[in-house]
């Protein structure tokens, strides 16, 4: 099954929804940062929900960050995503392995925690990005996506996010789905998104029935609604960095710092959060990066 988000609308009713199967973008950022499998399941929530966020957003260049910090043993964690809900991110403690909880799920809840904040950022190319911000509620990612959405947006939402890991540690299966009510929709309406996301359960369960798509799971959900695909494209877990953009990033550290790092160590090594590449940066090319930095 090949990643993809998928949208559609709902043509008797003022309800949107886009869903997305996820499984080799969170396969990509576990090889990439070795998570075990509580981080792997918590990082690739958060990537799967920014890459919804980010597949609504307008205008070329604009991209959206999610950060959870809320206090657990697995530390903060950041996804980001392009306007094609390509995706990349990363946790601070991925290596963390906690029990599994008592019906036999990843305790996500306990690895992120519940104290503290989820952190929208919407970078649209303006003068001052926009910055949402929410408490946590569980700690479990969906449930604190619904409430940023309801308070910071102002927009009725449900939210389903699964990552099933194998035996083995890779992912399984991995998948989500936002539906939101647009203006308009009447209690009927919220009645019937509430069955149906009721009847579909869990979305790590529905993601391993044979020939369960990201559109096959939009209308089991919405089933009591007359729907229409309006998208679908594929996603990727994708890192920008290069080699000059980390070469900008040493210049924008100044004269002063970057002087102290040639003094003190002769070369740098940098390495992306995103995807781990390591940049390695001679003496002689850190005095050419010193040249073109400010006071």
């Amino acid at each position: 099954m090949a990643d993809e988000i998928v949208r559609i609308l709902c043509k008797n009713a003022p309800v949107k929804a886009a869903a997305i199967t996820g499984r080799t973008l969170v396969e990509t950022a576990r090889t990439t940062h070795r998570t075990l499998p509580v981080a792997t399941a918590a990082l690739g929530r958060a990537l799967m929900a920014v890459s919804l966020m980010g597949d609504q957003l307008k205008g070329e260049g604009s991209s959206v960050t999610l950060r959870l910090k809320g206090g657990g043993p697995l530390g903060s964690i950041t996804a980001v995503s392009d306007t094609e809900g390509n995706v990349r991110g990363y946790v601070q403690n991925g290596a963390l392995d906690l029990p599994i909880r008592g019906d036999g799920k990843l305790d996500v809840g306990r690895a992120v925690g519940r104290d503290g904040t989820l952190t929208v950022i919407k970078d649209l190319d303006l003068k001052e990005p926009y910055v949402g911000m929410v408490p946590l509620v569980s700690g479990e990612i969906a449930e604190d996506l619904t409430e940023y959405f309801a308070v910071s947006e102002q927009i009725p939402t449900a939210c389903a996010l699964g990552v099933l890991v194998d035996t083995d540690q890779s992912v399984l299966r991995a998948g989500g789905y936002l539906i939101q009510l647009l203006p308009g929709a009447a209690d009927a309406d919220i009645d019937k998104v509430e069955a149906g996301v009721k009847r579909l359960g869990a979305v790590t369960n529905a993601l391993v029935v044979p020939g369960m798509d990201a559109e096959t799971l939009l209308r089991e959900a919405l089933s009591d609604f007359e729907v229409e695909v309006v998208g679908r494209h594929p996603v990727a877990y994708k890192c920008y960095c290069s080699r000059e953009r980390v070469a900008q990033a040493l210049v924008s550290m100044g004269r002063e710092e970057l002087s102290a790092v040639i003094a003190e160590q002769g070369s740098a090594e940098v390495a992306c959060q995103f995807c781990d590449k390591v940049y390695r940066f001679d003496r002689a090319e850190l005095e050419a990066l010193l040249e073109r930095a400010s006071h």
